[in-house]
């Protein structure tokens, strides 16, 4: 695709409890990225209310649109398309954001287009100077996935691991509940960690005693639970234990993956990718294996507008586009599924 003008693409991302927006320029990069949080709507319920997250959303949206042209200096009627995420994500939440995009679209007579979220964070680390280059594995590791992915380029994905229960932020998450340690769980986890004697407590590495690089985290979750019960006054050293084990299995897969396909570059993206612990553990495999290993930023870790601008960006620029301003959500999407470009 020949491209004569300036990209302009606006994101929007909403698929779960952070209103993100972001507007990414084919000629300067990423120009502009504004975020808001739920943590403090949802902090009193112990996790995401959906229907609270999806009516923040519809309050927070614009407005942070607004800052967002603003701080770039551009006017609305400069954009060129706009990307929203799709999905996966919870329905209401992924229906504020596809509304949004596809009337403003409408209303400006330019493209929008629903984009994959995890593809947004696999994207996440070109949006850094320091790029990978494909082809890569890459660790997608959030509250609401865990994933090994080859990635031959933008939209050629092959998925060689996932978990068959619950997702490594989710086992972080319901960890931290068992220990009291309020809400998000996945932050104060590690916060605790820091303060534990590793060794004190003996983790499992669950499913790593057999081929294949499929995770499963609910029965290190159950095991925390346990030995919380029988020791409740070692909340640290269970924290640093679950830690531990939770970072070193995902680091023996990625070294499994990183061998099985020859591959020397491994991205690790998603929330769960800002753990020290993890950083830490998987850069030390990388050093022994001579692999490259890239990360995003820390704000752009975990959601975030930014990273859905970038992955509409590169689909608008392979010409892809929806002229029919329908609002298209798939609360359940395989990467798998997606077009390369």
């Amino acid at each position: 695709m020949v491209v004569n003008q300036r990209l302009l693409t606006l994101g929007i991302e909403s698929s779960c409890d952070e209103t993100g927006i972001g507007i990414y320029s084919s000629e300067d990069g990423l120009i502009s990225h504004k975020l808001f949080s739920q943590i403090e709507l949802h902090a009193e319920y112990g996790g995401v209310v959906p229907e609270l997250a999806s009516r923040d959303h519809i309050q927070r949206a614009v407005p942070l649109i607004k800052e967002a042209l603003i701080d770039s200096n551009i006017r609305l009627e400069d954009l060129t398309g706009i990307a929203y995420t799709a999905g996966p994500g919870l329905s209401g939440a992924l229906l504020v954001g596809g509304s949004i995009a596809q009337s403003l679209a409408w209303g400006l007579g330019i493209p929008a287009l629903g984009v994959h979220h995890m593809e947004g964070h696999l994207l996440a680390p070109l949006l850094q100077s320091d790029q990978p280059q494909f082809p890569f594995i890459a660790l997608l590791v959030s509250g609401g996935h865990t994933l090994l992915v080859e990635v031959t380029r933008i939209g050629e994905y092959k998925i060689l691991g996932q978990s068959l229960d619950d997702a490594v932020g989710e086992a972080f998450d319901k960890t931290a509940k068992i220990l009291g340690l309020g809400y998000p769980g996945g932050p104060a986890l590690a916060k605790l960690a820091n303060k534990g004697i590793e060794g004190r407590f003996n983790f499992p590495r669950p499913m790593t005693d057999r081929p294949g690089l499929d995770f499963s985290f609910s029965g290190l979750k159950t095991f925390a639970r346990n030995t919380y019960i029988n020791f409740p006054k070692e909340k640290a050293n269970i924290a640093k234990a679950f830690e531990v084990a939770a970072t070193e299995t995902l680091t023996i897969k990625c070294r499994r993956a990183l061998e099985q396909t020859g591959l020397k570059t491994l991205v690790v993206a998603g929330g769960v990718s800002a753990n020290i612990s993890l950083r830490s553990t998987l850069n030390a495999m990388a050093k022994k294996l001579d692999v490259d290993v890239f990360y995003p930023a820390h704000e752009f870790c975990t959601d975030n507008g930014a990273m859905i601008a970038l992955a509409g960006h590169f689909r608008f620029l392979s010409g892809q586009r929806n002229d029919h301003y329908e609002i298209s959500i798939k609360p359940r999407w395989s990467l798998e599924e997606l077009q390369s470009v």
